[in-house]
């Protein structure tokens, strides 16, 4: 498979994985009631912020160095932070202490049900990128034609900056390592262009301080077209890398649904002659 540090998949069995009880933490988690709900907090959160910029930024966010701004959108900054870390250190923790230690012990029609659960949180990634697209980097380009002054740290560039991309990236690296711990095609090994996605919006964050640092000492205005934005632009071609990561899963899963639908046909006549 194109990609991978390796071309074999390992092989597994047809069998279903040992049963288990059902907590209440593997039952939140199961996809079909995660996955909306995921969906349902992130748009909630972008809306949220969206109201909260149209209701502040004008009153107490012009000027970073007012002392209303320290009050109101400093300790919105923190909380961001702080929301954003303790998301990434509880998800990052929770999918590497559960990972699968044995990729042979992973049924064919388990795999499959989690390609159909990686394509699904990539449908609800994507969909929040719309919001975030036009909520925040439109609205921190309008902001910047409005404000006649610019820093470092403006509603839009708290808002955008320093949540919205950083949690999407937090929320991409989680997909990495759960695909990377749970699917037999990339146990024990690494999937180049999911790691060329990953890295390109990661990459976008230290690209916001050289972006910064020009703007406070040679581009006093925001030209969109201007070199210093060229990072954004080249780092935002790794989401190019969604392509070739596709065909990756959609070529094991064209070989799982035969295999899946075979085993299931042997099971319903084993039942019926039974």
């Amino acid at each position: 498979m194109a990609g991978l540090t390796h071309n074999a998949v390992p092989t597994v069995s047809l069998g279903a994985t040992q049963s288990k009880e059902v907590g209440f933490l593997d039952w939140i988690l199961e996809p079909k009631r995660f996955l909306p709900t995921l969906a349902v907090i992130l748009m909630a959160v972008s809306f949220g912020m969206r109201w909260f910029q149209e209701a502040m930024s004008f009153s107490v966010g012009m000027d970073f160095y007012e002392p209303e701004f320290q009050q109101i959108w400093m300790p919105f900054l923190y909380a961001e932070l702080a929301v954003a870390l303790t998301v990434a250190v509880v998800s990052f923790s929770y999918i590497w202490l559960t990972r699968e230690k044995d990729a042979a012990a992973i049924s064919p029609r388990l795999e499959l049900k989690r390609y159909y659960t990686l394509l699904g949180f990539f449908v609800v990634l994507a969909t929040w990128a719309i919001p975030t697209g036009f909520l925040g980097i439109e609205s921190d380009a309008a902001w910047h034609q409005v404000s006649i002054r610019d820093t470092d740290f403006t509603p839009t560039h708290i808002v955008l900056f320093y949540f919205l991309m950083p949690f999407m990236t937090v929320m991409l690296i989680a997909g990495f390592l759960w695909a990377h711990t749970r699917l037999p095609l990339f146990i024990n090994r690494i999937s180049v262009p999911f790691l060329i996605v990953v890295s390109g919006l990661f990459m976008i964050m230290p690209n916001y301080g050289f972006n910064e640092w020009g703007h406070t000492f040679f581009y006093a205005e925001e030209l969109f077209a201007a070199p210093i934005h060229y990072g954004f632009v080249v780092l935002g071609w790794a989401f190019f890398a969604l392509v070739p990561l596709l065909v990756q899963i959609m070529s094991r899963m064209a070989e799982l649904i035969p295999e899946v639908a075979a085993q299931e046909d042997k099971e319903e006549a084993a039942s019926q002659a039974a």
